[in-house]
């Protein structure tokens, strides 16, 4: 989920308040595909049983909203409010809410954690039964929605719709995050530090000592530099065709920088070449079947591990048998691999532990009314990966 650091979309507000009755507030419509988003007045209903109302402070642009908006040819999928990467307060609960009260400081999650799930039970997984990852998959928005404009209804994209005001989300899809946390830089942990962070801590398990290599140099392969990094390992390279992006991954951990478009081989040959024969771990941040290929071939012999983080459903991928039967693991991460509750905890420690450099995430400031220009940003690649909107004053 990601592609460049974060942009803040601010604006003020003017909304009708309280815990049992409807909020009107500002909020970035998708009505139609491959169109601009349209900055409308929502109704946000109340919370019912088992879910809380949260006042959104900020929220980053990742893309995964793009390809919701560009990519996902599924109608039914609109209108949607887009935004699954934000931060919060809680202002409101319903019936059943016990974990959370109002003035929490929050991260909407974007995949679930019931606790009472299949996978939720086995502790090998953070999947989960509940939500839209397994329900809805393809339309990427859960069955229920409690917003409304211009008397339809719009629908909350991966659960969350962090581009308005005010969102409702089930207390599966919610996690209280520490209250000296920093809402204008904490948002990064709804998606893209959690996943590639994540991925290169649980997934792929880096190791001390080891060599590694990050494929896309988004916020997401940011995130999984950090990760190799505060793992230990002694190598890292960070790989990308747009060279801007070289002094943040090595701010964030990378030893080496390589722009494919360099050489006159293929990147894995060239990594191969520089590490005696491949890299130990290799983090694919991209979304591109081609560059998933490059990675997992990147990788050595005998014990290399790849891990695919980068999202499509547009195009099949593949590699030669023989790389596997020679000993390479390839395996996916989603969302880093963590328990989406007990992931932003942990992660909140380590930003309070200083483990954790987020300032390097952040690129541009903007307001929610600038939603357009961030996302024709974020399509040219002009910024490392979300954008961050402040969408109330801090």
């Amino acid at each position: 989920m990601s592609a460049t650091p974060p942009l803040f979309l601010s604006f003020k507000h003017n909304s009708t308040r309280g815990g049992t009755e409807v909020i009107k507030c500002k909020a970035a419509v998708a009505w139609e595909s491959n169109k601009p988003l349209v900055i409308e007045e929502i109704e946000v209903a109340p919370p019912e049983a088992n879910e809380i109302r949260v006042k959104i402070v900020t929220t980053g642009l990742c893309h995964t909203d793009l390809y919701q908006l560009y990519d996902n040819k599924h109608p039914d999928a609109l209108p949607t409010v887009l935004g699954h990467e934000g931060a919060g307060i809680v202002e409101s609960v319903g019936p059943g809410v016990t974990e959370f009260q109002p003035g929490d400081k929050v991260i909407p999650l974007p995949i679930s954690q019931c606790g009472e799930c299949r996978f939720c039970k086995s502790g090998r997984s953070n999947h989960c039964d509940e939500g839209w990852w397994s329900q809805r998959p393809d339309i990427m928005n859960s069955a229920v929605t409690r917003f409304t404009c211009r008397g339809k209804k719009v629908y909350q994209f991966m659960g969350t719709s962090t581009f308005s005001e005010y969102t409702v989300v089930h207390k599966n899809d919610l996690a209280k995050i520490d209250a000296a946390a920093p809402l204008d830089k904490v948002f990064l942990f709804g998606c893209a530090v959690s996943t590639g962070y994540g991925a290169a801590i649980n997934s792929a398990q880096v190791t001390p000592g080891s060599t590694c290599a990050v494929f896309g140099l988004g916020a997401v392969g940011l995130a999984a530099v950090m990760g190799c990094r505060n793992a230990g390992a002694k190598k890292i390279f960070a790989v990308d065709i747009n060279p801007d992006k070289f002094d943040r991954a090595k701010a964030l951990g990378a030893t080496d920088t390589i722009n494919p478009k360099d050489y006159d081989k293929p990147v894995s040959q060239v990594l191969a070449d520089l590490t005696n024969g491949g890299v130990d771990f290799s983090i694919e941040c991209t979304g591109n079947v081609e560059v998933m290929r490059s990675a997992f071939e990147a990788c050595v012999k005998g014990w290399g591990v790849s891990v695919v983080v980068g999202y499509t459903d547009l195009h099949d991928f593949a590699s030669r048998p023989a790389q596997l039967i020679s000993g390479r693991t390839w395996k996916g991460s989603l969302w880093g691999g963590y328990r989406p509750k007990d992931g932003v905890a942990d992660l909140g420690k380590a930003l309070l532990a200083k483990r954790l450099n987020l300032e390097e995430f952040i690129s541009h400031k903007m307001t929610l009314n600038e939603v357009n220009d961030a996302i024709e940003l974020m399509k040219k690649g002009q910024w490392y990966a979300s954008s961050l909107f402040i969408i109330h004053d801090l």
